[in-house]
């Protein structure tokens, strides 16, 4: 099969290139996917899991990306819960082969059936930012009806999808970010919007949940916003800085199936839109991969045939 796979560590995107690997095994309760669509992040060269299998052995060449959309082609032993020839979308293990690949073996309850009426496309950028959004505030944060929310990088992957779903649960929505981002953050359900480029972070005055996606200088800062008992979440970075009277949390997003089939009935009914910036072939990941491409929500990667 066809993959986009780095074959030297040390080369970073240098070292990634289309080439021929062998067809992926499907072990024990795994599935293996046609894959129509993947997701990636831009950061995933860096992740010890990208080079190594849990035992901590070397795995190169290594298949980036972990989000993904496509259909059953087989069933391992004693896999239940999903047949050949479904729809599914979800996360690739994070020390395994990832998803820009014709082929890729996943655990079966990393994947959720996918809707016939949603493309592979919006699908694959569902997996990872919508799970971290999910989980971010409403796992972690805790936020209900009525609470306040800051949400940093709100016209992103991940925060463009918090604020709808904290727009929908009853939150006041804050969002951050750049001069630009500022009409789409508030056409997304934000209730304001601060621009870090030109605006003081805190004159926001006090919020219940802080949901943080850029880490250092902002991070540390958005601490002291957290009213008594509140919650500063952060995927960036364990924080330095803690609440005086709240809590502070770091994490790395888990598959969750229920989560996945809850946001994907919010996609169906118009309620969370992924925003999708652009769609590339295979061949043109590399470029996708590259430090200074920076788009607004997910740049998705067609894989098999045309995404529909």
């Amino acid at each position: 099969m066809q993959a986009m796979a780095v074959s030297d560590r040390d080369a970073g995107i240098k070292g990634m290139s289309l080439m021929e690997l062998p067809y992926p095994h499907a072990a024990e309760n795994d599935v293996v996917v046609r894959v129509h669509a993947a997701g990636f992040t831009p950061g995933e060269l860096d992740w010890p899991g990208t080079w190594t299998d849990r035992a901590g052995r070397d795995r190169t060449p290594s298949v980036p990306g972990h989000e993904l959309s496509g259909v059953v082609v087989e069933l391992g032993y004693g896999t239940t819960g999903l047949t050949v020839g479904q729809r599914v979308f979800g996360l690739a293990d994070w020390a395994r082969d990832g998803s820009l690949a014709e082929y890729t073996a996943v655990e079966a309850r990393n994947l959720a059936p996918l809707p016939a009426d949603i493309d592979h496309a919006v699908a694959a950028a569902l997996p990872i930012s919508g799970l971290t959004a999910w989980q971010g505030l409403f796992t972690h944060g805790h936020l209900t009806t009525g609470q306040t929310v800051l949400i940093h990088g709100a016209a992103g992957g991940v925060g463009s999808l918090a604020v709808q779903l904290a727009h929908e649960v009853g939150a006041y929505v804050i969002g951050t970010g750049r001069t630009a981002d500022r009409d789409q953050a508030l056409a997304l359900g934000a209730d304001a919007f601060v621009d870090l480029e030109t605006e003081k972070l805190e004159d926001t005055g006090e919020v219940d949940v802080v949901f943080d996606v850029i880490g250092g200088e902002i991070l540390a800062r958005s601490a002291a916003l957290v009213w008594d008992g509140g919650t500063l979440v952060t995927i960036a970075e364990p924080p330095e800085v803690r609440p005086r009277n709240g809590h502070a949390v770091f994490f790395v997003v888990e598959p969750d199936r229920s989560q996945l089939i809850d946001l994907a009935s919010r996609v169906r009914d118009g309620r969370l839109k992924p925003i999708v910036s652009a769609v590339r072939p295979l061949a043109e990941a590399v470029t996708a991969f590259a430090p200074d491409t920076r788009t607004r929500g997910k740049t998705i990667i067609q894989v098999n045939d045309a995404i529909r």
